[in-house]
């Protein structure tokens, strides 16, 4: 396992992300399969992996608890534990103290090793910084008080956003999470974002290295063509050597939701692999192939803001085959839904907009998606 130096700690290049853990077979997200997680968490720990990631939404709040539970059968000090406080939902915002104390007994902790403010974007800035609420003083404290030992803070938003938070609290923040692979390094701009963290001499945290596995599994034609620049490195090896040839990359956590994913990426994160020019030339002419599909990583925040309850992530998964080719297949996987689920049953509320940590505008996908839907299929 490759290292990174991050004050008096050694940090595991890699983290496990606890958004994605496996869920017993054809039930909800909520429903997370304990006895697998463990065993994955056996094996990171087992292979140099030291860091655990965690939040207040994450599989309906319920992977606080199961990561509690698991990382609780080893000594405290073997490992490092982060989560969040959930600003992206504002109901939040007059809770820190309520929430902290309660991710606290959840996880079955004395502390977090490293604390985050959550999803840092255009609409919750301004509550986040409003002294009424007084989130970073009670922050600083806890700090004070060692019970977060690291503070630092996860941004979806554009660069002027995270530009302001960092001109706010740069002096009390000690590093930042964000989405960070080698798609949105110009589809978001996160070129532009490495360099003004790297600017403010903060440490970067990557989330989303593959998009929610998105990179993980490109068309054939893409696959080839990684493959013809270097035959024996498998796709998801290129997202994770693309971010090791990052400057100022700390930790890259990755939501892992099988043993099969945790072995392939442990192995990756055994040496230190940059791209090659020629490697990157390739990857990047790979991306500017891919800018054309609507960037949904699947977190699910739509989905608890939807009045109509619609599967948004799945929809838009569908939307995106639909925009490369309309076939009867998608047809049949729209046609299998509920009627009320399917994409003419959005009301375009934009409910979901407002939480969407890419800001996708799902109310046009979806309006878009149901009229794409009457025309003739093809095969």
């Amino acid at each position: 396992m490759i290292y990174k130096d991050f004050k008096d700690k050694k940090l595991s290049a890699l983290g496990l992300g606890a958004m994605r853990l496996p869920i017993m077979n054809g039930d909800s997200d909520g429903r997370i399969d304990e006895e697998q997680t463990a065993k994955m968490v056996d094996y990171a720990l087992d292979h140099g992996i030291n860091y655990f990631d965690t939040a207040y939404g994450y599989h309906d709040g319920q992977s606080e608890i199961v990561m509690g539970k698991v990382l609780g059968r080893y000594p405290r000090e073997s490992y490092y534990l982060a989560d969040k406080f959930p600003g992206y939902d504002l109901s939040n915002m007059d809770k820190v103290e309520s929430i902290f104390e309660e991710q606290l007994k959840k996880c079955g902790t004395e502390y977090f090793d490293f604390y985050l403010f959550h999803n840092v974007y255009e609409k919750n800035i301004d509550p986040y910084m409003d002294e009424k609420y007084g989130i970073m003083e009670y922050l600083k404290k806890q700090k004070e008080a060692g019970r977060i030992r690291h503070l630092g803070f996860s941004c979806h938003g554009r660069y002027d956003t995270l530009k302001r938070f960092l001109d706010t609290y740069g002096d009390d923040l000690e590093f930042c999470q964000i989405q960070l692979n080698y798609l949105d390094w110009k589809l978001q701009d996160a070129k532009a974002k490495v360099e003004l963290l790297n600017e403010y001499e903060i440490p970067i945290w990557v989330m989303e290295p593959l998009r929610g596995g998105k990179l993980a599994l490109l068309s054939d034609e893409n696959s080839e063509k990684l493959k013809a620049c270097c035959t024996d490195e498998e796709i998801p090896a290129w997202g994770f050597r693309f971010l090791q040839s990052i400057p100022g990359v700390t930790m890259v956590l990755s939501g892992m939701s099988d043993m099969k994913q945790l072995m392939e990426n442990t192995a990756t994160f055994a040496e230190e692999k940059p791209l090659t020019e020629e490697e990157m030339k390739v990857l990047m002419e790979v991306t500017d192939s891919m800018l054309d599909i609507l960037p949904c990583t699947a977190c699910r925040y739509c989905t608890s803001h939807c009045p109509k309850k619609l599967d948004i992530p799945t929809l838009l998964s569908l939307y995106n085959e639909s925009r490369f080719n309309m076939t009867i297949i998608t047809q049949m996987a729209v046609g299998a839904m509920p009627k009320d689920q399917r994409p003419d049953a959005c009301i375009g509320c934009k409910s979901c907009e407002a939480v969407c940590p890419q800001m996708l505008k799902i109310s046009e996908a979806m309006k878009d998606f149901a009229q794409k839907l009457e025309q003739p299929a093809g095969l």
